[in-house]
């Protein structure tokens, strides 16, 4: 999908139901809704991240930012389910206030969710597919003071990065305003 670019990369916390944590970045992220809050990730197969949504109903979505570029990098590996990525990224976990996944300590950003819903997307037969959308409403956010310029976020402290495609990413370091309404 590198036509549909910049991605925003949600980098998805969940806790299995022994309490090991899982940490995988999506590019197939995005918010969704406002009032209330909903952000959806997208799977292919019923990989950690969907599975232990699913069955915890919980989890965190930290910010990739430029600055922790590799350690995404590092979790986007495929280990075993009793795997600690966040560890094995040599990442912090910090608690959540209202779920019991941990976010990035690291990451200026973090959504905290309840999952709400699955929806399996079909096969290019119409048959059964190999992915879904898992949605979560966002019922606590985290945003560290030094991203904040004036009281509003300013998007070129954060340095988002974003996945254009094939293995090329892209950084969030400028911006400008038009008018209008949105």
């Amino acid at each position: 999908m590198a036509l549909v670019s910049p991605r925003p990369i949600g980098w998805i916390s969940t806790l299995d139901a022994n309490g090991v944590v899982n940490l995988a970045p999506y590019s197939f992220f995005n918010a969704v809704s406002t009032n209330p809050h909903f952000v959806m990730f997208s799977s292919g197969g019923r990989k950690d991240s969907r599975r232990n949504a699913e069955d915890t109903g919980e989890f965190v979505c930290s910010l990739a930012t430029y600055d922790l570029r590799d350690a995404m990098n590092r979790t986007s590996s495929h280990v075993d389910p009793d795997v600690d990525e966040m560890a094995l990224a040599g990442l912090s976990p910090a608690p959540s206030t209202m779920v019991a996944p941990p976010r990035v300590a690291e990451s200026p950003v973090a959504f905290e969710c309840k999952y709400w819903r699955t929806i399996e997307l079909p096969g290019p037969d119409g048959g059964p597919g190999n992915h879904a959308i898992v949605l979560g409403q966002v019922i606590g956010i985290h945003i560290d003071d030094a991203a904040l310029t004036g009281g509003k976020v300013d998007i070129t402290r954060l340095r988002p990065i974003a996945r254009l495609g094939y293995r090329d990413y892209a950084v969030i370091d400028e911006v400008f305003e038009l008018g209008g309404s949105q």
